[in-house]
């Protein structure tokens, strides 16, 4: 009698030329791991990777609908953080090109990702920044916020970062929160210019790298000093005994507080927009696969019934032949 050959869910059972003797043996062969649209492909296979699309697909759902849930909060807030540094450029303006020898570059980051390009976007940016700030004469450097921009950075900028702080959005942002942090820059650097590098949220799909610069009061003093928009600071009256030194160390500390504040509410918008569509783009990927695997699945199931039915009909030909 021939030998048959009959499987089921990628086990083979074998006929021997002695039907009182039957060997069943499981096939660990290319059965298993052949591609997708092989007739030799398993059931089971399929249906365990249509199991894990399926829990992915749960999860980028649950975290769009976490991110759009907490959307909507800081937004408002966020809006609302963008009357606090306009008086600030109102009266010292915003001076991106000005040459000074100590530059900080803030930048900031999330903490987590799976939010899109946002953080590598932040990087390119003050790394292009850091490379027009740098000079034989000059001395840059980076104080990070995030975890991401940190890793980022550290690669090839370890020697240059001056001050790493992480999981600032672990509690909901508030200004006093924020005004300690910049207290704490302040302490740890010495800067004639504070360069903050942001992404300004426009909408869900679409946000803006920003930099913002904060100068020093001496450097506020020289471009006073140099005319421009800053020289209209000689037409204001000091009241209360201060100087004008005294006035402009004030203006600068309470300028970087409102503005980290802004970035940092503006950046924590960015962040939740971009994982909302990154996630969006996630499920319907997902969704797409599923569909592909249903339909992998059912072709590979119809063949393998049809090849046990051929098979079953050769053995049994071939025992009553």
């Amino acid at each position: 009698m021939a030998m048959a050959a009959l499987r089921r869910e990628g086990k083979r059972f074998l006929l021997s030329p002695n039907p009182a003797i039957a060997v069943r043996s499981a096939v660990l062969s290319d059965e298993l791991t052949a591609p997708l649209g092989t007739r030799s492909i398993s059931t089971q296979v399929v249906r365990n990777r249509m199991k894990s699309v399926k829990n992915i697909q749960k999860i980028t759902k649950a975290m769009k609908m976490v991110a759009a849930s907490k959307l909507r909060a800081v937004q408002v807030r966020t809006e609302n953080s963008r009357g606090l540094w306009q008086p600030f450029t109102a009266l010292l303006g915003d001076t991106p090109s000005v040459d000074v020898k100590k530059n900080v570059i803030v930048t900031i980051s999330s903490d987590k990702g799976l939010c899109g390009g946002i953080n590598s976007t932040s990087v390119k940016v003050s790394k292009a920044l850091y490379k027009l700030t740098s000079g034989p004469e000059k001395e840059t450097q980076y104080v990070i916020l995030g975890e991401k921009g940190k890793v980022q950075l550290i690669r090839d900028s370890k020697a240059s970062i001056a001050l790493t702080v992480t999981e600032i959005q672990k509690n909901p942002l508030n200004y006093t929160q924020v005004s300690v942090l910049a207290d704490d820059i302040l302490k740890n650097v010495e800067f004639d210019a504070l360069r903050i590098v942001y992404n300004k949220f426009h909408s869900v799909v679409s946000f803006i790298p920003t930099i913002s610069t904060v100068l020093s009061p001496e450097a506020v003093e020289k471009e006073s000093e140099a005319g421009g928009k800053l020289g209209d600071l000689d037409l204001y009256e000091i009241e209360g005994g201060e100087t004008k030194s005294e006035v402009l160390q004030n203006l600068a500390e309470f300028q970087f507080s409102c503005v980290l504040f802004n970035a940092v509410l503006e950046n924590a918008c960015s962040e939740l927009g971009a994982r909302m569509s990154a996630m969006d783009s996630s499920s319907r990927n997902a969704g797409d696969m599923l569909d592909r695997l249903t339909l992998t699945y059912n072709r590979t199931r119809q063949a393998s019934i049809t090849t046990e039915l051929i098979e079953i009909i050769s053995g049994a030909s071939a025992l009553t032949g």
